[in-house]
């Protein structure tokens, strides 16, 4: 692992969808060590392992089997030591209600799975730039949900 990398983490359960994920961090110029889970019981055991480093930034998808994002968002919030993880949603969803439920439930920002590597890439290169302490300090629904122009 490279010293001052960030340490990215993936819970999807697309493989196709991780493969992309993968690729685009490869592509960018910041340095980072990108790791994934395949579903919310994997994630959660991995975050309760206290040999495992925890992430800089949790990119987490919704819909994955035997536990889903939504329930995963809500355990980590309420576990001490991992409250106060960034955490990115990273979803096919566009659901306002799926919006505004992770938003409450204190995820920092909300990702629509793009179709197209480029965007991908730009909203990777976004997410990992941002001040989150800046950032999150003024969080409103507004500027939640990621939109690139």
């Amino acid at each position: 692992m490279q010293k001052n990398a960030l340490h990215i983490l993936l819970a999807d359960d697309d493989e196709d969808d991780r493969l992309f994920f993968k690729d685009a961090f490869e592509e960018i110029k910041i340095q980072t060590n990108v790791s994934f889970v395949h579903d919310g019981m994997q994630l959660m055991d991995h975050l309760m392992n206290t040999d495992n480093k925890l992430p800089d930034i949790l990119f987490l998808d919704l819909n994955m089997p035997k536990k889903t994002g939504k329930e995963c968002l809500i355990e980590i919030k309420k576990t001490d030591h991992l409250k106060d993880i960034i955490i990115a949603i990273y979803s096919t969803s566009s659901s306002e209600e799926d919006i505004e439920d992770t938003f409450i439930q204190g995820a920092n920002i909300y990702i629509k799975k793009p179709s197209d590597f480029n965007t991908l890439k730009k909203i990777i290169n976004e997410v990992v730039t941002v001040n989150w302490h800046y950032h999150t300090s003024g969080l409103n629904r507004d500027n939640f949900l990621l939109r690139l122009k």
